[in-house]
């Protein structure tokens, strides 16, 4: 399930109930149950319990279910896997990573719990947080540092600061780190998510910014509310235009691979058997909005 479609992860204070438990309603792709930031010192033990509660008691019918830890410099990360593993995550998202040995280091202590709570081994994905000019610098190491890394995500926040850039509408400032990490994901085969959008007032700079991500070449964003949601998967939507020379693409490739003939036109344009990977993306796009129901994706 490393592949699947991850338009939106719609970030969760783990310890807040009245969040958590019918967010599946605003049919996510993935949430991100939330015990780093969204969660006080004094209360992370409690937010640790209701997470492993929610996890095992509770359906999302059908929506992944991340959990992210704290960071590795603190003394509550190593629990914090241990109760998302034992309440049945499907990956963990690694803050402040900034390095590869990091992502070996948490694959470490996935492995251990994977053993300890009788989980398959090799089940539990991680995804890996870049929010330093440092970690940026070491995308593409990160991207390869381990098979469990299902993806990689800009977390901009922590980067402006550390970079002493201002946060803006137009994004400027995130252009070199948002191309470097898609470039890295894309050469280590694995998935690149966008960062959240804050200013929940600013929806038409929030479809802009998600536009532009998506141009990028970027599999998703991260998302802070549920009006959110929506938004992105429309962004995604592929047009009927699009889903039609999709499809065209794979049956002319099908039929020309049986005549023997390597590059052909589809719609007036030329393509070739590389243009297939791209014209199943977007019909799984499709497929995930309800606009595409058939079985060539």
């Amino acid at each position: 399930m490393k592949n699947r479609i991850r338009r939106t992860m719609l970030f969760l204070n783990a310890q807040r109930a009245s969040l958590v438990k019918d967010a599946y309603v605003y049919k996510p792709d993935c949430v991100i149950f939330d015990l780093e930031d969204a969660v006080a010192e004094r209360e992370k033990d409690s937010a640790r319990i209701q997470l492993y509660n929610t996890l095992k008691y509770h359906d999302y019918y059908g929506v992944e279910l991340w959990v992210r830890i704290n960071a590795l410099d603190t003394s509550y990360h190593k629990e914090d896997i241990r109760a998302a593993v034992a309440g049945g995550c499907d990956g963990i998202r690694i803050p402040k990573t900034e390095t590869a040995a990091d992502v070996k280091y948490i694959e470490e202590l996935v492995a251990s719990a994977e053993k300890e709570f009788g989980k398959k081994e090799g089940s539990i994905m991680l995804m890996a947080a870049l929010e330093s000019p440092f970690a940026v610098m070491n995308a593409y190491e990160i991207c390869k540092s381990s098979e469990r890394l299902m993806g990689v995500a800009l977390s901009a926040g922590d980067y402006t600061r550390t970079l002493h850039a201002r946060r803006t509408s137009k994004g400027d400032e995130l252009f070199a780190a948002r191309s470097q990490i898609v470039m890295a994901a894309r050469a280590a085969g694995i998935m690149c998510f966008d960062t959240v959008h804050t200013d929940l007032n600013d929806m038409e700079g929030f479809i802009k910014e998600t536009e532009l991500i998506r141009d990028m070449g970027y599999d998703g964003k991260s998302a802070i509310s549920p009006k959110q949601i929506s938004l992105i998967h429309d962004v995604f939507m592929p047009t009927e235009k699009e889903l039609q020379h999709a499809v065209h693409i794979i049956e002319a490739v099908k039929e020309s691979g049986e005549q023997g003939i390597g590059v052909f036109l589809v719609d007036g344009q030329m393509v070739d058997i590389a243009f297939v990977e791209g014209a199943k993306r977007i019909l799984q796009l499709g497929k995930a909005a309800g606009v595409y129901r058939g079985d060539l994706a």
